[in-house]
């Protein structure tokens, strides 16, 4: 086995991208989803393309058991993970008191609850090992809160704070953590999130481009790594700090506002 990579979210988008990179340079890999149909064509895809092996786990990572039943499979199967790449995520649009629970629940167990399970289990195997490496992908949207998209930022709030912080907690060791921040990319979650229709994806980049800098980011390892955003966006990262916060309320809403 070669640099065996743990991708989540691998049928679409970011995460199918970052599964192609890493079977390019010779990596074998798992991918994870909720669609066996779209892992079975990745993996077929892939194979078919690379000299690599591809194993397809098929899990609902919003369920409170999926992480450890992943796990689990993989320590049985007898596969040494290398690079933990957690990309599972999705979004959500509208009024947090409009919106219904059970979505946003979800939202909260996929982004936050599995993200961090699954580093709390691969982890202690890297740190037994000294080696390993993991790229958790946020969002720009972590840096600020999100007025219409409130749960949604707030869980890639979390993941960033999360991975800088374990990030220090193991400099002196081999391991590293790195946060991948993309600004709005051209994959699915604009339309399942119903953000398609809102000024903050009128422009958009690659997933292919925002895949390349988190994977080149993640070997190089790198603590944050944000990529996809144009000029314009640039400049209102750079001002955020400096901006009233209810000011900055209403300008990431009116962005949102369909």
């Amino acid at each position: 086995m070669k640099h065996v990579a743990l991708i989540t979210g691998a049928s679409t988008g970011i995460g199918k991208e970052l599964a192609h990179i890493h079977a390019e340079k010779g990596g074998d890999l798992i991918i994870v989803a909720r669609s066996v149909d779209k892992l079975e064509h990745l993996k077929k895809e892939i194979e078919e393309k690379n000299s690599v092996k591809v194993w397809v786990i098929a899990k609902d990572l919003s369920l409170a058991e999926a992480p450890k039943e992943i796990y689990d499979e993989i320590k049985k199967a007898g596969i040494t993970v290398d690079y933990l790449i957690n990309n599972a995520g999705f979004g959500g649009h509208g009024k947090f008191h409009e919106r219904e629970w059970e979505s946003d629940l979800s939202m909260i167990n996929l982004n936050v609850t599995a993200l961090t399970a699954l580093t709390r289990f691969f982890l202690p195997d890297f740190v037994e090992r000294n080696h390993g490496k993991i790229l958790n992908v946020s969002s720009t949207a972590s840096f600020m809160p999100g007025p219409l998209q409130a749960v949604y930022f707030a869980t890639k709030a979390y993941v960033s704070f999360f991975s800088n912080a374990i990030a220090e907690e193991l400099y002196d060791t081999n391991i590293t953590v790195t946060n991948l921040m993309p600004g709005a990319t051209e994959t699915e979650f604009a339309q399942t999130s119903g953000m398609d229709k809102t000024d903050l994806f009128k422009k958009t980049v690659s997933a292919r481009n925002v895949a390349e800098d988190g994977y080149n980011g993640m070997l190089k390892g790198k603590l944050d790594v944000v990529s996809g955003l144009t000029t314009s966006q640039k400049i209102m990262m750079a001002m955020i700090p400096f901006i009233p916060k209810k000011t900055l309320l209403k300008q990431v809403r009116q962005m949102q506002e369909i």
